[in-house]
């Protein structure tokens, strides 16, 4: 869903821009089987923090992962909340915040009800649901259009139709002139976020400790980047369609006859039209459909089945409902595991340890509602803030944790901060202030948190001592072919 309300205002001049993100996620899963997810296989941990604590022989460096992990994944989750809001409000035409406390209840009942493994399979299932229903409507209408229910090779056609209605009705000429406007400096810097940015996500990561061996986590990404790669190459073709048909049933015809999805979506909040000259005639600048809802819209928008229309919205939830209960998991797993079995009491009884992880699902997931619900920026925004703050934070200490033994606890602990609060301090800049520096937004800020890591890390790790010869043994040990040194 966050791919295709990207592009959805603008659809010709943006495509690099839509590359960012297409390159970004999928190249950060080649990323993750080479650099990372073998190695964290093999280091026999299961959390993050479990990795930072051992790698580092430091409790606070511990306690310092499992917030940056909580953050990571709190941002990520608010994200998919809104998602959830969006779908549970269109489906029971209700606002867009009682669309989130429904979805609440239903993502903090299924973290709770289920542990790792039902989680895992059940996300299975849910990846069968979503893309199916992902897919449907834009093969539907490729193969109504060309004959060929190939919308990712055949979405040029559109933007080439798109084109000729926009100077039919009078869009101004330079919004069709693609890259005017475009910052490369941009483009390699979102890019690049997010492929680290995936590769140190604490829930992505969760699931390649639970494979069965070193081998098995390898072939689990490579599977990972196929199945992500038929969602990112079909998000263009949501954008280019939707918008083609709107600007062909909407655009130009008199507001008493607007079409019944846009009389259904105005319920929910997400889609007005604002006659701003009284000609009673619907102009593409008064026009305002929330981003957020292109992927659920299409089908409606299409004119297509009404059974369709909710086959993508269960497709939606699905999507949601899959990565916020990893999300929540990671949380759980964060406050009951890491911190209070590992650091305040060891000795606790597992009964203990996994009702305080619920506790934790309904907390986290009770405060992410409220936050989805101030609307404080497009789904696609919220989630990129996780990837920025992922690579800023997370991604520095794994791949040096792995391939450079010198690194120590101060390093990797005053690297992670400082990258960590970069990042942050520059996402409020950016997006309250307008501040930014060589015209980076606040999606791709996670570069200069990066830097500063990386800086911070290294001087720090030379003015102080190094890692034992026991962490130094098992950093070699980890990158060959043996088991792991036992001391």
């Amino acid at each position: 869903m966050p791919l295709p309300s990207s592009v959805w205002r603008s659809t010709l001049r943006p495509r690099v821009r839509r590359l960012a993100y297409i390159m970004g996620w999928t190249g950060g899963y080649v990323l993750l089987a080479l650099l990372i997810a073998p190695y964290l296989r093999k280091f026999g941990k299961f959390t993050v923090p479990d990795f930072i604590a051992e790698r580092y022989e430091s409790n606070f460096a511990r306690l310092v992962a499992l917030i940056i992990a909580i953050i990571i994944s709190f941002t990520y989750m608010v994200g998919q909340v809104a998602g959830v809001g969006i779908i549970m409000g269109r489906l029971f035409g209700v606002p867009f915040e009682i669309g989130i406390a429904i979805g609440m209840i239903v993502i903090i009942a299924t973290t709770v009800l289920g542990g790792m493994k039902s989680i895992t399979w059940t996300q299975v299932a849910q990846y069968i649901v979503l893309i199916t229903a992902y897919l449907l409507p834009v093969s539907l209408l490729a193969m109504q259009w060309f004959g060929i229910p190939l919308p990712q090779f055949l979405y040029g056609n559109v933007l080439q139709w798109i084109v000729d209605l926009e100077k039919q009705h009078g869009i101004s000429p330079h919004y069709i002139e693609p890259y005017v406007k475009f910052n490369m400096i941009q483009f390699l810097a979102l890019m690049f976020v997010l492929m680290a940015g995936t590769a140190a996500l604490p829930h992505v990561l969760m699931r390649f400790f639970t494979t069965p061996s070193v081998k098995d986590a390898r072939w689990s990404a490579g599977w990972a980047l196929f199945f992500i790669a038929i969602l990112y190459l079909t998000a263009p073709a949501y954008a280019a369609f939707a918008r083609y048909v709107v600007l062909k049933d909407v655009v130009g015809k008199p507001i008493d006859q607007l079409p019944a999805w846009a009389q259904k979506w105005a319920e929910t909040g997400l889609f007005k039209v604002i006659d701003q000259n009284g000609d009673g005639i619907i102009q593409w600048a008064e026009l305002q459909l929330h981003r957020d809802i292109v992927v659920l819209a299409t089908p409606e928008i299409a004119g297509l089945s009404l059974l369709v229309g909710y086959f993508v919205m269960a497709g939606g939830l699905a999507a949601a409902l899959s990565t916020a209960d990893g999300l929540l998991l990671v949380i759980a797993a964060a406050v009951s595991n890491d911190l209070y079995a590992k650091m305040i009491n060891p000795n606790a009884p597992e009964k203990k340890i996994v009702m305080l992880g619920k506790i934790a699902v309904a907390v986290a997931g009770v405060i992410g509602g409220f936050v989805a619900a101030m609307k404080i920026g497009f789904i696609v925004q919220i989630v990129a803030w996780a990837f920025s703050l992922a690579t800023a934070s997370f991604f520095p200490a794994l791949v040096l944790g792995i391939f450079w033994k010198r690194l120590n606890k101060e390093g990797a602990i005053a690297g992670m901060v400082a990258g960590l609060l970069v990042t942050i301090i520059y996402i409020y800049l950016n997006k309250t202030q307008g501040f930014s520096i060589l015209g980076i937004q606040h999606t791709a800020s996670g570069v200069f948190g990066l830097l500063v890591n990386l800086i911070v890390s290294y001087i720090v790790t030379m003015m102080t001592p190094p890692p034992s010869e026991r962490v130094q043994k098992l950093v070699e040990d980890i990158r060959y072919p043996k088991k792991i040194h036992e001391v």
